[in-house]
């Protein structure tokens, strides 16, 4: 029987997510509701069902997500009788320990991360980042480790051949997990439609009050306002990716059914972080430096 490129994509990630709970003592499953993270959270299930999943879920919470995603992610929660650890910038900033700048609280979502991973205790953190999202996810490896502070470095990488993973930690060290690292964005959107995954609702064209900027349209929200000379207007878009309301922008479609959002994503020639996600414009080597920093 031949096996089709998603079976194998979806037995090596089963594999991966089997290795480190066996050889690790307390992994955490990164969670924000959205599709990547949903299809990590299925391969679980399947990997581990029909048990308890051996880990809890977390979900590194701004502040500023999209109301339906929030939505959406506690009716999951729920559906599935797992156990959600959120993890809120909000009361970081109200106790002093990260200090708001401006509109965008992504980069503080690192901070409260690794207080999060130092809290709990948890050695491993499976996250759905792919490897064709953005130069910097490219460069890491399936088994991404962080020093005592939470850091990355890029040049100090464990070599990974025949799919051997070495999860031995030094003192004060975790690894980053990443089971989707060989898929690309279509391969997500396929699994989904395979695997008939429900999915928030922005992923899906729907009217939205947006405005223009840096070439990006951004949702108005109570923490986002347009400038002067930025026009607010109503059109029908989707998104690409959740995130911060602040910094994750919308493209303009008409796709309301998984099939014609897959079409569209196979004739883009975009990145998903490049088209819709404004902090990673601030430089060439944003996300590197932000992983370097501790970040996802």
């Amino acid at each position: 029987m031949s096996v089709s490129e998603l079976q194998r994509l979806e037995a090596e990630s089963i594999h991966v997510m089997r290795e480190v709970a066996a050889e690790l003592e307390r992994p955490v499953l990164m969670f924000s509701g959205g599709k990547d993270s949903l299809v990590l959270l299925r391969l679980a299930e399947k990997a581990f069902r029909p048990g308890a999943l051996p880990f809890p879920i977390l979900h590194v919470d701004t502040g500023h997500n999209f109301p339906e995603v929030i939505e959406f992610r506690d009716r999951l929660i729920e559906e599935i009788d797992e156990k959600l650890i959120v993890a809120p910038v909000q009361e970081a900033i109200d106790a002093g320990r990260v200090k708001e700048e401006g509109p965008s609280r992504n980069r503080l979502q690192t901070a409260v991360l690794l207080e999060a991973i130092e809290e709990h205790r948890f050695d491993a953190a499976f996250g759905g980042a792919r490897r064709d999202e953005e130069r910097a996810r490219a460069k890491e490896r399936v088994l991404s480790f962080r020093d005592e502070f939470g850091q990355w470095d890029p040049r100090a990488q464990r070599p990974e051949v025949w799919n051997l993973y070495n999860g031995r930690l030094r003192q004060g060290e975790h690894v980053r997990v990443f089971p989707l690292s060989n898929w690309t964005e279509l391969d997500v959107w396929h699994y989904i439609q395979a695997e008939g995954l429900e999915l928030p609702p922005i992923y899906l064209a729907h009217q939205r009050r947006v405005f223009e900027r840096d070439g990006m349209l951004l949702a108005e929200s109570e923490w986002l306002e347009p400038a002067e000379g930025e026009e607010v207007f109503e059109t029908s878009v989707r998104y690409r990716t959740v995130g911060d309301m602040t910094v994750t922008g919308a493209v303009r479609s008409e796709a309301a059914d998984l099939e014609t959002v897959i079409a569209e994503i196979a004739s883009t020639r975009v990145s998903e972080r490049g088209e819709t996600r404004a902090d990673d414009r601030v430089s060439s080597a944003a996300m590197e430096d932000r992983k370097r920093e501790g970040y996802f």
